[in-house]
């Protein structure tokens, strides 16, 4: 159930999309220009146009918090809409910097959209300096939830594969039950492998609902191959496991271990991977504090995987960064397991 909780919550309940955004409208002298621009803004599908009489009751409510920004058309908004610029001030909350990009962002096309509009209308040319044609590559609907659900498959298995086998030996220590293990003719090895197995074949399945759910339920497409993603994530779940078994054999208590592994797995998987917040973008200390994060690079495969196809350095080198953990993981679990009580 964990992989389906959490998809539905983040799939539906997180996006980095602006949509019906409440956006109020101040037009201070009626014309026939300015009702086709609130219309533009009535049919978009980003914003929920809010009329007002005058800008004083515009602003009181943007200070409330009623509306998100404010579309002012002054009273010589008509005589100047195809001469040298159209009377309009927008005005944005700021509160939410992100927010308030994208409701800027979004006026400007509407604003563009109605240019062309009026220039058709009146069989003139729009004059502009530049003009741009946009192209996007990878994800071209713009979908935050194309970038979202890919990446939230890497905090799931972190959950699965570090969070509950960190609780595996720590468990059978708080209950009592590792002295009877130790004097079974099992081999430290043996009970290991019986421990990890079960959450290794219950991550992969994890995994494959997941996809399944992202591709048949939130249309994200998968362009690369699904064997690739498979091999991938079984190496990024190795890692976890390993991850979580070197915590399980510091901590004799499952409520350390679990405090542990939230702070030192799931908390970096989430804001440290790349699966909402841009690495790019943080300052150089965590950028480089990103690369001890194994999450880091299993989003990276996710992220190319499935929007842009099976681009092999990017998997290849991330892939390897993988294995080389899990390497160094399983290796420390190792030392610190011994057939021992002290």
């Amino acid at each position: 159930m964990l992989p389906v909780v959490l998809l539905l919550l983040f799939g539906y309940g997180v996006s980095l999309d602006a949509r019906h955004v409440p956006l109020a409208v101040v037009v201070e002298q009626p014309s026939p220009q300015a009702a086709s621009l609130v219309a533009g803004f009535e049919q978009s599908a980003q914003f929920a146009p809010q009329r007002f009489r005058d800008i004083a009751q515009a602003g009181a409510a943007l200070q409330r918090g009623d509306v998100s920004g404010i579309v002012w058309l002054r009273a010589d908004f008509a005589r100047r809409s195809l001469g040298d610029g159209a009377a309009v001030a927008v005005i944005v909350d700021g509160v939410d910097a992100n927010t308030a990009r994208l409701v800027e962002g979004y006026v400007q096309g509407v604003w563009q959209n109605w240019l062309r509009l009026q220039a058709d209308q009146a069989g003139v040319a729009l004059r502009q300096p530049v003009r741009l044609q946009q192209r996007v590559w990878y994800n071209p609907a713009l979908r935050s939830r194309d970038f979202l659900v890919p990446g939230l498959v890497a905090v799931i298995m972190t959950l699965i594969g570090a969070l509950l086998t960190a609780l595996v030996v720590s468990r059978e220590w708080e209950r009592g039950t590792m002295e009877a293990l130790m004097a079974t003719p099992v081999t430290m090895s043996e009970i290991l492998l019986g421990k990890l197995l079960p959450y290794f074949v219950l991550g992969i399945g994890g995994m494959l609902l997941s996809v399944a759910m992202a591709v048949g339920l939130f249309r994200v497409p998968l362009h690369g191959s699904v064997w690739l993603l498979i091999g991938c994530s079984a190496l990024f779940l190795l890692a976890a496991l390993g991850m979580g078994l070197v915590i399980s054999t510091l901590a004799r208590s499952q409520f350390v271990s679990a405090q542990v592994a939230v702070i030192a797995t799931f908390l970096p998987a989430f804001i440290l991977s790349g699966f909402i917040f841009d690495i790019g973008s943080m300052p150089a200390a965590v950028r480089l504090l990103t690369h001890l994060v194994a999450a880091r690079y299993y989003v990276a495969i996710l992220h190319t995987l499935f929007l842009a196809g099976d681009v092999w350095p990017v998997v290849r080198d991330n892939a390897a960064a993988l294995a080389l953990m899990a390497a160094l993981f399983f290796a420390l679990a190792w030392a610190r397991s011994r057939k021992r009580l002290d």
